[in-house]
């Protein structure tokens, strides 16, 4: 016998009807998978899509910048950018004022990429938009968990 009390079924459920972290994760499964979806004949996923658009800006961004814009640790970061710089999307180079700061930026083809890819997104993001019940109170709600 366990020497650990067993959790009731009804509170499993109610977890499971509740939780807004369970919530979140499984809405967010959803929409990487619809995205995927639609950037798999660009070769991209979803959240190479994001980190694509996170470094489209006048100047270069740090590392550290661009982990958290996308809320993500330097690791994971780093992780996420090496098929992205295989594919010459995206290139590195280190800051001419702080040698310890690593830029980053896209490439003349990771600015063709995110250009094909934004007609991709425009379009999936529209239906998944058109069908939310008030779609900024949803993005009003994400954005006060931040």
């Amino acid at each position: 016998m366990s020497k650990y009390p067993l959790v009731p079924n009804e509170q499993t459920l109610f977890v499971r009807d509740h939780c807004l972290c369970l919530a979140a994760q499984r809405a967010a499964r959803a929409l990487s998978r619809r995205f995927d979806e639609a950037f798999r004949p660009l070769g991209l996923t979803s959240g190479q899509f994001s980190l694509l658009n996170a470094l489209n800006r006048p100047q270069p961004p740090s590392v550290g910048s661009v982990a958290q814009l996308l809320a993500m640790d330097r690791t994971t970061l780093t992780a996420n950018l090496k098929p992205l710089e295989r594919n010459g999307l995206v290139g590195q180079a280190i800051d001419t004022d702080d040698r310890r700061v690593r830029r980053l930026q896209l490439t003349d083809a990771g600015r063709a990429m995110l250009a094909r890819a934004m007609p991709v997104w425009i379009a999936v993001h529209g239906e998944i938009d058109a069908g939310l019940p008030d779609g900024g109170a949803v993005r009003a709600g994400l954005a006060a968990l931040l």
